[in-house]
């Protein structure tokens, strides 16, 4: 079978730590959902304290039409480095459109304070035909518009994960 992948970079005035807090160490489970009503339901730790290997539930609104939740696996913390990998396990597009998919967030040092955010997400379809430029784009912005929020956020809330 044939791998796919999807990736963008995004320069962002906050800073590599506070969108490491927010994202992917203090409280994305409960975040997300406040940030994102509209799309996200919950997330729930079903599994470990967030750690390598934890396994979380999301769960998603009404709006996503293809799928009512995913199940993720935390694959990789890298702290120092701020990068940060999880794999869907369960639900989403597995066993419907990909065999399966993995997501790796990195944070780098941009000039005046801010971040060089890089988004990859990667996956195995089903079968021979990679998903078409349209469904990639579509992938790549769903994140961007869930950075987005969070980055907005951390900008009206300067005190927030700071």
């Amino acid at each position: 079978m044939v791998a796919g992948s999807v990736s963008n970079e995004i320069l962002s005035a906050v800073a590599p730590e506070r969108l490491w807090k927010a994202i992917v160490k203090e409280d994305s489970t409960s975040l997300m959902p406040k940030l994102l009503p509209d799309l996200i339901s919950s997330i729930v730790i079903v599994e470990g304290d967030g750690g390598v290997g934890t396994i979380r539930k999301s769960n998603f609104s009404p709006v996503m039409k293809e799928f009512n939740y995913w199940k993720d696996r935390v694959d990789a913390i890298d702290d120092q480095k701020h990068v940060f990998k999880y794999s869907v396990i369960e639900g989403g597009l597995i066993g419907k459109k990909v065999k399966s998919t993995s997501f790796e967030l990195k944070f780098e040092p941009a000039t005046g304070g801010g971040s060089l955010c890089k988004f990859c997400a990667e996956f195995e379809p089903i079968d021979d035909n990679l998903p078409t430029e349209d469904i990639t784009k579509e992938i790549m912005g769903g994140m961007t518009g869930m950075f987005k929020a969070i980055e907005g956020y951390l900008l009206e809330n300067p005190e927030a994960y700071a």
